[in-house]
């Protein structure tokens, strides 16, 4: 890492989850991509990790939270009641923003007490980060959840320096302006020193943003970033796409155990090439369209039945939400379909998997495949398509990704792209990778694991750290310029609605 201050990492979630153990509650580290992806640095930092414990009680687990190893850093938990989860979470980050800076606008949900609760939380979340915020520390703010997090932490008087991190894309500004709270947010994130982004069309989204719904902005680009002045404040404006820890997946996938797992899988698919999809359970992973694409591509290709499966893993993700439940019916009758169709005793075409997988499993499983699809309607990065990669170790597998992926930018030069709405050129494509010659298909992976090697999740928190201390705002305006940006931004909100 660049930088030897304390670092602060800020998510909704911590990196653990309370399971109910022989012993009793205990912490379990998390899968999800964030924390897999910052893990590795919290092992290197002598900092904290602030988050949702995923409960309602915080004294209730105080002392598991306080024994916390060294690799979960030292947690700071923050608990919310079940209603700021159903309007926080479900609400306002779910039902608003996941599905409008998703490009889905017609799923959103736009209840003025989501926003209330919305703003209450981020609230609480900045008294707990400034429990432990110290001047000379970082404070990296992380996604979505917590877009208001740096005016509220301005306004307490908070001198660190902040930084954010957006992990989902961000929408264009016709898409953008259709949310009634744009300007506070918009506001909100210019008290952040460095505002970063997955992919340069994210930034010129943010930036086309603010151009149009803050006209007094000052804003020019560097040779890396842009610069944003805004009311006094100056906010460094960046790409930085995420990555993982490539050697960590490349050695675990490399262990006998894991080895012999892998060969296992392949022996029970009868000597069937291996297509994979893992996905946590949402609509824009685009599910379905690739369930019909692989429908497609059986009934073009029938000299091609009993050579190919498809093993599709959904990890269970938001089920309490009505639209989630019926996305998973969805993915059930159209598995059901294809098998009943085309399958018999001897093949199965398709092997549906609905629940968490360990570590060992999914790396067997990312090692075992031929084919890895990937195939989201719109996502900010998408570290499966680079743990598949990672994983290939033998460099014989070939990734089939979305077009629409953060990790398209990167991942081009060896992937095959497809437009996930065209199911008969995913169909094509995935004909064209099954037909791959083994030279080919080295010679592709190759290029990809080179690529996530170099670029991982160390050489992205350096960078971060270098456009945060390159980053301008200058240390003694910061608590007076953020208490009048704050009293703008909430001028027009509900009398103590920001209190």
């Amino acid at each position: 890492m660049t930088s030897d201050k304390r670092l602060i990492f800020v998510s909704n979630r911590l990196p653990v989850s309370i399971r109910q153990g022989k012993l009793g509650p205990e912490l379990v580290p998390s899968s999800g991509g964030l924390a897999t992806a910052l893990r590795p640095l919290l092992r290197e930092s002598d900092g904290f990790w602030v988050g949702w414990t995923g409960t309602e009680s915080r004294s209730q687990f105080s002392d598991l939270f306080a024994e916390s190893t060294q690799e979960d850093g030292r947690l700071v938990p923050v608990a919310l009641t079940e209603e700021e989860r159903r309007h926080f979470y479900c609400g306002f980050s779910n039902e608003i923003v996941w599905p409008l800076f998703h490009d889905l606008q017609s799923r959103c949900n736009f209840d003025p007490a989501y926003w209330r609760a919305y703003v209450a939380v981020n609230q609480r979340f900045a008294e707990s980060v400034s429990r432990v915020a110290t001047d000379d520390a970082i404070v990296w703010v992380h996604d979505y959840h917590l877009m208001l997090l740096g005016s509220m932490l301005r306004q307490r008087g908070i001198t660190s320096k902040l930084a954010f991190f957006q992990h989902i894309p961000f929408p264009p500004a016709d898409i953008f302006e259709k949310l009634p709270w744009r300007e506070e947010i918009l506001r909100a994130l210019f008290d952040f020193d460095v505002v970063g982004f997955q992919t340069p069309r994210d930034q010129r989204n943010f930036a086309g943003c603010v151009r149009r719904l803050l006209p007094a902005i000052d804003l020019h680009r560097t040779s890396e970033h842009m610069i944003a002045h805004l009311e006094g404040r100056i906010a460094t404006i960046g790409t930085f796409p995420i990555g993982i820890d490539f050697e960590e997946f490349s050695t675990q996938a490399s262990l006998p155990k894991v080895r012999e797992r892998a060969e296992g899988i392949r022996k029970d698919v009868a000597g069937c090439q291996i297509m994979l999809g893992v996905d946590r359970l949402d609509y824009t992973k685009g599910i379905p369209e690739r369930l019909r694409a692989f429908q497609n591509f059986l009934a073009s290709h029938p000299e091609l039945h009993r050579k190919i499966v498809l093993v599709q893993v959904v990890v269970p993700s938001r089920e309490d939400i009505p639209k989630y439940q019926e996305l998973k019916l969805d993915i059930e009758r159209l598995a059901s379909q294809i098998n009943g169709k085309f399958g018999g005793p001897a093949w199965v075409p398709v092997h549906y998997i609905h629940r968490h997988l360990e570590r060992t499993e999914l790396l067997a499983l990312y090692r075992a495949a031929d084919i890895a699809l990937i195939t989201p309607l719109k996502d900010g990065m998408n570290l499966v398509a680079k743990e598949f990669c990672a994983a290939q170790v033998g460099d014989e597998g070939v990734l089939i990704l979305s077009e629409f992926a953060g990790a398209a930018d990167q991942l081009r030069n060896g992937a095959v792209l497809v437009n996930p709405y065209d199911i008969e050129k995913v169909a094509d494509a995935i004909y064209h990778a099954f037909s791959m010659s083994p030279k080919q298909r080295k010679r592709q992976m190759r290029k990809l694991r080179r690529k996530i090697r170099r670029e991982n999740v160390f050489r992205w928190c350096e960078r971060f750290c270098a456009g945060l201390e390159a980053s301008a705002a200058p240390p003694p305006q910061r608590k007076q310029l953020a208490a009048a940006a704050w009293q703008t931004s909430a001028a027009g909100a509900p009398a103590g609605e920001y209190q």
